[in-house]
C-alpha cells in the first residue's frame, strides 16, 4: 500500500489555501488548510504532516515565531515559509529543511520544487 505524503498549509489568504490545495490534490497529495496559527498547530499535532507550508503573519499571531519549537518536535518535517516580505529568520533554525516562499506563489515555481 503507497502512503500518500500529506501536506498542511497554514495561512489566512483563503485564496492562496484553495489554490494550493488543488495544485497537491492533483499530485496525490493529503492536504489540510488552517486560516490561524491557534488552528494550524492543533492540525500539526494531529496529522505530522510531511510538508508544512506556513505564513508569517496570520491573524492571531506570526508563524514563522513558531518555528524553533516545531523544528525541535518535528524535525523531519520540510518546512515552507511563505510571506509578502522577507523578515529575519530565527537563527535556531540553523539545518532546519526549509524553503522560503514570497507572494504570490505560482503554481510553475511549485512545479520547480515539487
Amino acid at each position: 500500500m503507497i502512503t500518500r505524503k500529506k501536506v498542511l498549509i497554514i495561512d489566512d489568504e483563503v485564496d492562496l489555501c484553495l489554490l494550493m490545495k488543488t495544485y497537491f490534490l492533483r499530485k496525490n497529495y493529503e492536504v489540510y488548510i488552517a486560516h490561524t496559527l491557534g488552528d494550524g498547530i492543533s492540525r500539526l499535532n494531529e496529522i505530522v504532516p510531511d510538508y508544512l507550508f506556513i505564513d508569517y503573519n496570520l491573524p492571531d499571531g506570526l508563524g514563522w515565531d513558531k518555528l524553533p519549537d516545531l523544528f525541535k518536535k518535528y524535525p523531519d518535517i520540510q518546512f515552507h515559509l511563505i510571506s509578502a516580505f522577507r523578515p529575519t529568520m530565527p537563527t535556531e533554525l540553523d539545518g532546519a529543511k526549509l524553503t522560503i516562499w514570497e507572494k504570490p506563489i505560482s503554481l510553475k515555481s511549485l512545479d520547480n520544487f515539487f
